[in-house]
């Protein structure tokens, strides 16, 4: 749908749509729902929508389509592409569901709990434990990162090994489609082959497609005890063997399984100094696994029997297995502030890429001799090993800054992004598409597939309101 069909969310709009909510439904948005995490986009000034209910979400999303005036959906504003922000165009309403908190139900015997779009992660994950059940989406935005946006681009996060990532995680939807009908989909089945399936459909779809309005999702019972390790290998290629000796030796327990890299430890000794490290000089490579186990099996016993096999195969040349909560705690925060650490340096451009397992080794060596080529630059490579999703950013050297690079950006990306594709990979695991790759879905994705998703959109969304530019460029 072209973009000049779309009209402002002007005064006029506003006040007609303000006679059907509740007073304190609309406001100028702040300066909080129009930039995103690293800065690369400022959205123009908005409108923004505070709806309590899906039936004031859905009367929102008809005044929208009646006026033709995009809808930016928001969730916690933690997306990395740019899914959440619309710089360019008209003026949009910026739609967002933070007032939707609630933990509709929890039904512990069916492992399931029902929660509002906009119910924090870290809130759900609580929920679950005080039913004694285990929600395990987790990753680093948790404590901010809302249930509609995770569902929206189909998050991943360290647990996707051993329970899968959003999409796997969700039974049902309650959603606005983008004519403003509520499609009650909110079911608790596991099995139901009713036709075709609208909730993949709008999970991942970063709300093009609608706006989710709460979700039905899958919980587990929680580890009885768990045990957590970094052991040192060698390069990658004897990570992916360790991975293969862990399952092996204790079957399918391994909760996480996570490579870093030493540029990542010198990273956080730059900018996090106080930050306690586990190695006085650290490794080339290290794996943080984690066990979760049930009954009475012993995770410590089960990590020292796979740092003993992955040692007499040569996959493990050191390793430190924690000895309760605060050190595996520890080990932990050393993963989860990288991300902070790379922010602080400044990255010149980051990857969210994923390739087939054995193909890991050949990408971190082709990779690396690839962005030598280009100049001098540090690569910080870390991320989920287990299921194939590597963070591989690049870094200026010492003494530059990014914006020494910023010439060479788009040629870093073509690099890293041809050798994934020609591997076999995928250009966005974990993040979404968003307004950042779209060029790179058109470049590299499937043009059966991009003609699907074009139909698709232009069937459901024929006024083009639904977070345009996002996901699929406009055009026209």
């Amino acid at each position: 749908m072209t973009s000049h069909s779309l009209n402002d969310a002007d005064a006029a709009f506003t006040d007609r749509l303000a006679a059907e909510l509740p007073d304190d439904s609309l406001r100028p948005a702040d300066a909080h729902y129009l930039e995103e995490p690293r800065g690369r986009y400022a959205g123009r000034p908005a409108t923004l929508a505070l709806p309590r209910t899906a039936q004031q979400v859905a009367a929102i999303v008809r005044c929208a389509a009646e006026h033709r005036v995009p809808l930016v959906p928001y969730g916690g504003g933690t997306g990395l592409v740019g899914g959440q922000i619309m710089a360019e165009r008209a003026q949009p309403l910026v739609l967002s569901l933070e007032r939707m908190t609630a933990i509709r139900a929890v039904h512990a015997d069916e492992n399931v709990i029902v929660a509002e779009a906009g119910a924090i992660l870290a809130d759900v994950q609580t929920a679950a434990e005080e039913a004694n059940r285990l929600f395990p989406l987790s990753l680093a935005s948790e404590g901010s990162a809302r249930i509609g946006g995770l569902l929206s681009t189909n998050a991943g996060g360290t647990g996707v090994l051993r329970y899968g990532n959003a999409r796997d995680l969700c039974l049902g939807l309650e959603a606005v489609m983008p004519d403003g009908r509520i499609w009650n989909g909110l079911t608790r089945l596991r099995k139901n082959n009713m036709g075709y399936d609208l909730r993949n459909l709008l999970i991942g779809a970063e709300g093009t497609l609608g706006v989710i309005t709460a979700a039905s999702l899958k919980l587990f019972a929680r580890p009885a005890r768990s045990g957590t390790a970094l052991l040192v290998v060698s390069d990658p290629a004897a990570a992916l063997a360790l991975l293969s000796c862990a399952r092996d030796t204790v079957g399918e327990v391994i909760s996480a399984f996570e490579l870093m890299h030493r540029q990542g430890f010198d990273f956080l000794a730059e900018t996090l100094p106080d930050l306690r490290q586990p190695f006085a000089t650290p490794p080339e490579w290290v794996v943080l696994i984690e066990l979760g186990t049930s009954g009475q099996g012993d995770p410590q016993s089960a990590l020292e029997e796979v740092f003993l096999r992955g040692s007499e195969a040569g996959h493990v040349t050191d390793g430190l297995i924690a000895q309760n909560r605060q050190q595996a705690a520890d080990f932990w925060q050393i993963r989860e502030m990288i991300p902070e650490a790379n922010r602080r340096i400044g990255s010149v451009s980051s990857h969210d890429i994923s390739v087939p397992l054995g193909a890991i080794p050949e990408f971190i060596a082709r990779g690396g001799e690839a962005i030598a080529a280009l100049g001098q630059f540090r690569i910080n490579c870390f991320g989920h090993v287990g299921d194939g999703n590597l963070h591989y950013n690049i870094f200026p050297a010492p003494g530059r800054s990014r914006q020494d690079h910023a010439a060479q950006r788009d040629a870093i990306k073509r690099t890293v992004h041809d050798l994934t594709h020609e591997l076999g990979g995928s250009i966005s695991a974990e993040h979404g598409i968003g307004r950042l790759k779209t060029g790179d879905l058109e470049r590299y994705g499937d043009p059966v597939k991009g003609a699907a998703m074009r139909a698709i959109k232009d069937a459901l969304d024929p006024a083009g309101i639904m977070n345009p530019g996002a996901v699929l460029p406009e055009v026209g």
